[in-house]
């Protein structure tokens, strides 16, 4: 081995091939390290491998969590404003009694937007009705939610469809009795059967089925999760309910902006609009807010970004440990090959060659212990994914991430070693008896 060692800086004066050969060197050192003091590498490298594990670990599951939760508020779309008593970013229970006395978004409200607002696409206005117990011959439903809403409501949501359709402007306008039903609701109802077309009964009267919702995810927050739901026109809903409810949360309006129209540009119209209609007076505040998807996008960025922190600052600490202790192995590395350093430069092997050499082996080094820590996550995520209710996952940019840090750790932890050996004054290495 140490022919060898003598013959490297000498075979070649080609800086690529002599840089090839040192990795190739330092990878073989990197190895025989590991072979002659086992306990002591795997020690060294077990910061690493905690580092890469707590800040890939953490970072895998926020950024699955994130994914379904921003998933989740897509469905509600960037170009949609609802217009609502209470903000979304606003604790409910902290100014509970100031947007209690608000009015609930209305029909009218629901008209003026449609005849004055321009900046927009299309207009919704839907209210709750309550629940209802739904029949088809033998089976059930108990509490199925019933929301009644415009024609519209379609275009806004783009809502995916199990089997059927939507109403036509005629089903609508003229109030025909014809409903949308949940998966969940058509499941219990009608099993194998085919729904549509089918009659059920909801407050002593028959509706044709025309519509199946497709059922919703794996999503934590369902936001538009109809699986037990019954939804109705508008023009229906007055023929067989009071839709002038005057529940909290029981109506709104939601807006989608028009080609080419901005979200902001929508807010600025529609709060004109509604304070003309609502008459307010100019110092008056806003009796209405005006929520869209930036709204909670922003405070789930916070909240996942305070989850990423902590992760994060659990894998430095850890990291930290491990690169002292791969310096220690480096330096203990150095210690052991002084005469062969001495060797090497007295045949002419430069400065920039040793410290590559020694860099190179830390590197590698550092890559074993986050390739240990990468495939612990891997582990640990195929584990928790049979068990979570929304997909887990380790992906190809968190990979990179944690070779990445892994390299960053190697290159820190083995400079100094490696700057110590390549500065050695080649007489004195040679001499060197350990």
């Amino acid at each position: 081995m140490q022919d060898y060692r003598v013959r490297f800086a000498v075979i070649n004066n080609q800086p690529m091939d002599i840089y090839l050969r040192v990795i190739l060197e330092s990878t073989t050192q990197a190895y025989q390290q590991l072979r002659a003091n086992k306990m002591r590498t795997f020690l060294s490298l077990l910061g690493v491998t905690i580092g890469i594990f707590c800040i890939i670990g953490v970072q895998s599951a926020v950024n699955s969590l994130q994914d379904n939760v921003m998933g989740s508020l897509e469905k509600l779309g960037d170009d949609v404003v609802y217009i609502q008593k209470m903000p979304w970013n606003e604790d409910p229970g902290q100014n509970y009694w100031k947007y209690q006395r608000r009015p609930n978004p209305s029909f009218e409200d629901f008209e003026v937007i449609q005849k004055k607002v321009n900046s927009a696409g299309a207009v919704d206005y839907h209210v709750f009705i309550g629940t209802r117990t739904l029949k088809y011959r033998s089976n059930s439903v108990e509490r199925a939610f019933t929301v009644a809403v415009t024609y519209d409501f379609n275009e806004i949501f783009n809502i995916a469809y199990e089997k059927g359709r939507y109403y036509t402007p005629t089903e609508y306008h003229y109030g025909m009795n014809k409903v949308l039903i949940g998966y969940d609701v058509a499941e219990a109802l009608f099993g194998t059967i085919e729904p549509i077309g089918k009659k059920i009964r909801m407050n002593g009267r028959d509706f044709e089925v025309i519509g199946v919702f497709e059922k919703s995810g794996k999503d934590i927050l369902k936001i538009m999760d109809f699986d037990q739901a019954v939804i109705i026109s508008y023009e229906l809903a007055k023929k067989i309910a009071n839709v002038k409810t005057t529940n909290f949360w029981g109506t709104t309006v939601n807006v989608k902006a028009a080609p080419g129209v901005t979200i902001e540009k929508l807010k600025d119209d529609l709060t004109g609009v509604l304070r003309a209609e609502r008459r307010l007076k100019p110092k008056e505040s806003d009796n209405f807010a005006l929520n869209s998807l930036s709204l909670l996008a922003n405070l789930m960025d916070k909240f996942f970004g305070v989850l990423n922190l902590v992760g994060f600052a659990i894998g430095i600490f850890a990291m930290i440990v491990g690169m002292i202790s791969v310096a220690n192995i480096m330096f203990v590395s150095v210690k052991e090959r002084t005469n062969i350093i001495g060797i090497k430069k007295a045949l002419g092997a430069k400065r920039s060659v040793i410290l590559f050499e020694f860099l190179i082996e830390s590197i590698i080094l550092c890559m074993l212990g986050g390739v240990i820590g990468l495939g612990l996550v891997y582990v640990i995520l195929t584990a928790l994914e049979s068990v979570m209710p929304y997909p887990i996952y380790l992906d190809f940019k968190n990979v990179s991430l944690g070779l990445a840090l892994s390299v960053a750790v190697g290159v820190i932890s083995g400079f100094i070693p490696a700057l110590r050996a390549s500065n050695m004054d080649p007489v004195v290495a040679i001499r060197h008896n350990g």
